[in-house]
């Protein structure tokens, strides 16, 4: 009886918590879809539920000469398919590599990129602004998605190195026996098999740069060059008048690509976390 009351107990207090949590994620999310439906500029309201919905602040993004949203969205969609790939071809060689192979400065590497990812990029803010200066890459793409797919390769080499860790190096052995080069086996052999932990570096490289403010607006001078963040902040802090229900709407559809692509490698995501990152 006692077994079975301190199960009850244990039960109540786990959905309790998951309830708080789950409410403290969708309450705030179902007040900025309702504040996207609401008349006016303000999110102040009396209900979540606006009582005269319009789709006004949608059609206000792609359709006001002020609010260049349709270039803002298209340049960090492609800020981030790039950063992407990038990332996932650099962290699936340098994965490879210390998963693989033994050589000299091998732990240290490690420990350096361990080191790395413990410094945030937001730091090195003049560093960076001196450097694109100096490169010209001042108001360009091209310098954002440099720093982007460098600034990922850290944490997702070691993630990517602990899931390599866990593919049997047999199969590597007897695919040699057969004949076939490291470079072979990494393309053939290995890179199916790590499907789910690359799923998790395209996540993660793909939303980085959907969500950074501070670098961008560092980088980027014109307002065709925006990217979301920086464009949809202006929309707040515009000394005309700030419009928080057109920002609320477009903060909403910067889910949309989010989304897609996590439907899409859902299962191979899943499986990278629980997996990735077990060994050392």
């Amino acid at each position: 009886m006692n077994t079975k009351r301190s199960t009850m107990v244990r039960l109540t207090a786990t959905y309790t918590v998951l309830i708080v949590v789950v409410a403290a994620i969708l309450y705030p999310l179902l007040w900025a879809i309702g504040a996207s439906f609401n008349p006016g500029n303000s999110l102040v309201s009396t209900t979540m539920i606006p009582s005269n919905p319009t789709l006004s602040h949608y059609v206000e993004l792609f359709t006001s000469n002020r609010v260049l949203y349709l270039q803002w969205y298209i340049n960090s969609m492609k800020i981030g398919l790039i950063t992407m790939i990038l990332t996932l071809i650099m962290v699936s060689f340098t994965g490879y590599a210390f998963s693989r192979f033994r050589f000299k400065g091998r732990k240290n590497g490690l420990m350096l990129f361990l080191l790395l990812q413990m410094i945030p990029q937001f730091s090195a803010l003049i560093a960076i602004f001196v450097l694109a200066q100096m490169l010209g890459l001042i108001n360009s793409h091209l310098a954002l998605i440099l720093i982007y797919a460098g600034g990922q390769i850290p944490m997702n080499t070691y993630l990517m190195k602990g899931y390599l860790d866990s593919i049997p190096k047999d199969l590597d052995e007897s695919a040699r026996i057969d004949g076939a080069s490291h470079f072979r086996i990494f393309l053939q052999i290995i890179m199916p098999l790590a499907k789910p932990i690359l799923a998790v570096v395209a996540i993660n490289s793909f939303t980085g740069p959907l969500g950074d403010f501070i670098l961008a607006s560092v980088i980027v001078r014109s307002p065709e060059m925006y990217t979301l963040p920086i464009g949809l902040y202006n929309l707040v802090a515009d000394p005309m008048g700030a419009s928080y229900t057109t920002f609320a709407a477009g903060a909403l559809l910067i889910a949309i690509p989010v989304t897609i692509l996590f439907l899409i490698v859902q299962k191979q995501f899943v499986s990278g976390l629980t997996q990735g990152g077990t060994k050392g």
